[in-house]
């Protein structure tokens, strides 16, 4: 019987291509977004071993000897949820200097080691990281993206496309998760979510911070939810709470550490000084902050402010996911002026290219949407290759030059 909570994965020919040349790839992102379902796509058919830190019995083995425990390691080990024996990555360092054969190890993490400096460093220039989100809208229909290729290359050519309307909000309450999405109706898939976050508050983040009342992690989010696709206002996260600005600082860090939120930097370069300097709040998944809100489909498309606060995360979320699959690497911001020209989402390829990327709910698209996007163009000057405005409508078009108007549709359709 085929698994429902399967989906073909596009980082799945980069983890091949990594273990080819690499001893450790690590593969990491939010628990349950499909990391163990992939590394066993390879592992098994490879003839890798499986051992999950999950078990308890195995975590204390690791505590008593870690260097022996890799020692009697089968020669190819997918080794899961890393993040609960930290122990572990010095031995494994001692291991592969002496074996630095390629595919040794695929390791899978629920929790960013990058943001724990020792454990980023001990495996440094002998490690691999791919950073696995839950399902994209284009893995869903199973359909390679091409949008980022024509916003950084050519551009868009004229197209027609039917709108989404209601079924855009639908895409956005249910979100990307693969067990979510099995579920058979809203109303189970909210089940799912709220259950998920209660297992990760008592599991992962107990294990990397003392907190004396776990109790806030949920609320604390609950309100970063509501938050989502806004500049980050510790104050007003903190307000609800008997606690210090700088604790509730330390929480939101360690949220982002399981994933389940981001920080998105403002861009700047030395053409504008009258810039905002805050970073914006993106919460992992819409699925998740939809369960979190109380929301589902219908009451999201009746409510339009919340829609479009929503549908800009969503295609942050979605925009990540097309990135991942890219050979460069590349970096996302924001970009907002005091005169209030912003542009929701902006991305920087490693050759300096900077394209720019505004959301709306609507269905029309007029000149004055714009506006940022030619604030960004102006600011970044040789280096801007592109800007869209992405909308819930029909046509593609110019509206100017290096600027277009998108339908929503062609992120996972094609262009």
């Amino acid at each position: 019987m085929a698994d429902p909570t399967f989906h073909p994965r596009f980082a799945l020919s980069h983890l091949t291509e990594a273990l080819q040349d690499t001893p450790v790839v690590l593969i990491h992102g939010p628990r349950q977004c499909g990391k163990t379902t992939l590394a066993r796509a390879v592992g098994d058919a490879a003839g890798y071993a499986y051992i999950s830190f999950d078990d308890d019995v195995l975590r204390a083995s690791v505590l008593a000897d870690s260097v022996g425990f890799v020692a009697d390691l089968p020669d190819k080990v997918i080794l899961d949820e890393v993040q609960r024996v930290p122990e572990l990555f010095t031995a494994l360092k001692v291991a592969i200097d002496h074996d630095r054969r390629p595919g040794r190890f695929i390791l899978t993490g629920s929790a960013n080691v990058l943001l724990v400096p020792k454990l980023g460093d001990s495996l440094a220039g002998r490690m691999e990281i791919l950073r696995l989100h839950p399902l994209a809208q284009s893995e869903l229909a199973a359909k390679q993206p091409n949008f980022l290729d024509a916003l950084f290359g050519d551009g868009f050519k004229i197209n027609q496309q039917p709108r989404l309307g209601k079924d855009l909000a639908e895409r956005i309450a249910a979100g990307g998760y693969p067990a979510a999405l099995a579920r058979p109706s809203s109303r189970r898939r909210v089940t799912w979510y709220r259950n998920y976050i209660e297992t990760l508050v008592q599991r992962d983040v107990r294990d990397m911070a003392r907190i004396s009342s776990l109790d806030v992690l949920p609320r604390l989010l609950t309100l970063a939810a509501g938050q989502t696709a806004r500049l980050l206002n510790v104050a007003d996260l903190s307000s609800p709470f008997q606690l210090s600005r700088p604790t509730i600082r330390d929480y939101v860090t360690l949220l982002a550490r399981v994933f389940l939120l981001e920080e998105l930097p403002p861009w700047h370069n030395n053409r504008l000084s009258r810039l905002i300097k805050t970073p914006k709040l993106h919460l992992g998944d819409t699925g998740l902050v939809c369960a979190m809100l109380g929301l589902d489909a219908a009451a999201l498309w009746a409510d339009r402010t919340l829609l479009g606060q929503l549908l800009e995360t969503f295609i942050f979320q979605e925009l990540r996911r097309h990135a991942s699959w890219q050979d460069a690497p590349i970096t996302f911001y924001h970009f907002r002026d005091k005169d209030g020209a912003e542009v929701d989402i902006v991305l920087e390829g490693s050759d300096q290219r900077v394209v720019g990327v505004e959301v709306k709910a609507a269905a029309t698209v007029m000149a004055s949407d714009f506006r940022g996007l030619r604030k960004l163009k102006e600011s970044a000057g040789n280096c801007f290759a592109g800007g869209v405005v992405l909308y819930d409508g029909e046509v593609t078009t110019a509206f100017g030059d290096k600027l277009f108007a998108v339908p929503i549709r062609s992120l996972w359709e094609g262009i």
